[in-house]
């Protein structure tokens, strides 16, 4: 893919949209191009995280690892599928990586073949920084994503612990 239709495409990206063409290059000149077959472990749960992800073409599938008491036994591990990601409707994931120094909250697989373009903390750090304009409308971005994230997980929990209470007080 050539240099001009990679920026093309991050023109598309949400968390980019409020950036102009140079600046846009900016970002672009930060990012490693990252082709994914299908199949492979993008980010694994647990592992320390420093980057993140602008996701412009594939399917991924989120995992999580439970934890659940079996009988008098003991604990037994499940991973459990949470949700497909398309590239189509997400544009990047392992944003949290951006803020904290911790583990990965979620197991990430390619489902199909993927083209990624990574970012690492530091260099994104450095470019907010030397231009913080940028850092600032990127931040901005990814904020909005994470208070939606944050609502939707709120209802969540909420139909999950009425439902809850109606199963247990049959």
């Amino acid at each position: 893919m050539s240099h001009k239709k990679d920026i093309e495409q991050f023109k598309k990206i949400g968390i980019l949209s409020d950036l102009d063409e140079s600046e846009i290059e900016e970002v672009y000149k930060i990012a490693k191009r990252v082709e994914v077959p299908a199949g492979t472990v993008i980010m694994k749960e647990g592992d320390v995280g420093d980057s993140m992800f602008l996701f412009l073409e594939g399917e991924v599938e989120v995992s999580k690892n439970l934890t659940l008491k079996i009988g008098k036994k003991g604990f037994s591990q499940a991973e459990k599928s949470m949700v497909k990601l398309n590239a189509e409707y997400v544009s990047f994931f392992g944003d949290m990586a951006m803020f904290e120094n911790d583990t990965r909250s979620a197991t990430i697989t390619a489902s199909t073949d993927c083209l990624l373009y990574e970012i690492k903390r530091d260099d994104f750090e450095k470019l907010c920084q030397e231009r913080p304009e940028i850092g600032y409308k990127i931040i901005r971005k990814i904020a909005t994503v994470l208070c939606q994230r944050v609502r939707k997980g709120n209802q969540d929990v909420l139909k999950l612990t009425t439902a809850l209470s109606i199963a247990l007080s049959k």
